[in-house]
């Protein structure tokens, strides 16, 4: 398993100072590994540390931009620190891993994602009452124009969708054998502000996209949170539980309809 996760519902004290206009932070992370488990594992122990370290303290004005460059920031370090560590063994690592983490401060959501995991938004429409799905996050593919340029003009070449024939991913941790050919660690942010409509957001590796379209998983997830069948015997099941529930079932109907690829999927309910 090359995955990893990071689940933190509540750090808030890790960051004291917080700003006066700050009461509350959490922090959601999938990371989908390749070549090896180590970058993916690192940067899940990693990266929210790195984080916490650069999140603005006390009185700061324009809180929006400076938590923004702490992330570029946070995923520039860990990338680093990892690479001088994998550089150094015998024989040197080549793992690399994508990453998609989601920090919210109070009712806004920061994303900032590397390669193609993916986070999206269940928000429902005010006139249909139905759920829709809203993407968080910006797929990283060397195919891409604007990534393949960059690459190109490293002096790399994509070949087959991939960089060198072999990458599938334009952005990532680690893969140090292709940071001289213009694969980078610089995440693409984006910023949500939350509404009374958001019910959920779902963060998941590519493996669950190759069996479902961010639409479906969306609207699976909610069948199963209201499906009666989820509640185990006279227990009536919480709320959490049932979106736990759900979130493996959306994984073993991934399984089912073949991807054959590493699933991980979190789901983090939207409480109002």
């Amino acid at each position: 398993m090359q995955d990893s996760h990071t689940i933190l519902n509540d750090i808030t004290e890790e960051c004291q100072p917080l700003p006066a206009t700050v009461t509350r932070l959490s922090y959601f992370a999938v990371f989908d590994g390749h070549g090896g488990c180590r970058a993916s594992r690192f940067a899940a122990q990693n990266l929210h540390q790195n984080i916490i370290k650069k999140l603005p303290k006390g009185e700061v004005s324009n809180i929006e931009k400076l938590v923004k460059r702490c992330l570029v920031d946070a995923f520039k370090q860990t990338d680093e620190v990892f690479l001088k560590h994998a550089s150094s063994q015998k024989p040197a690592w080549k793992d690399g891993s994508t990453a998609t983490c989601v920090l919210v401060v109070d009712n806004t959501l920061y994303i900032a994602n590397l390669g193609d995991s993916r986070a999206v938004l269940c928000r429902y429409n005010e006139e249909s009452q139905k759920p829709t799905a809203l993407m968080l996050s910006r797929e990283h593919n060397p195919t891409q124009y604007e990534e393949r340029m960059r690459i190109q003009k490293a002096g790399g070449n994509v070949r087959d969708g991939r960089v060198l024939g072999v990458l599938e991913v334009s952005r990532s941790f680690g893969d140090g054998q292709y940071k001289r050919c213009g694969v980078i660690c610089t995440p693409d942010i984006k910023r949500c502000q939350l509404t009374h409509n958001d019910r959920f957001i779902l963060l998941a590796c590519d493996g669950l996209f190759k069996a479902f379209t961010p639409e479906e998983a969306v609207t699976f997830i909610v069948s199963c949170v209201e499906d009666e069948k989820v509640q185990t015997g006279e227990v009536k099941l919480s709320t959490d539980a049932r979106y736990e529930a759900a979130c493996n079932r959306l994984a073993n109907e991934a399984v089912r309809r073949g991807s054959a690829d590493n699933i991980t999927v979190l789901v983090v309910h939207i409480e109002h």
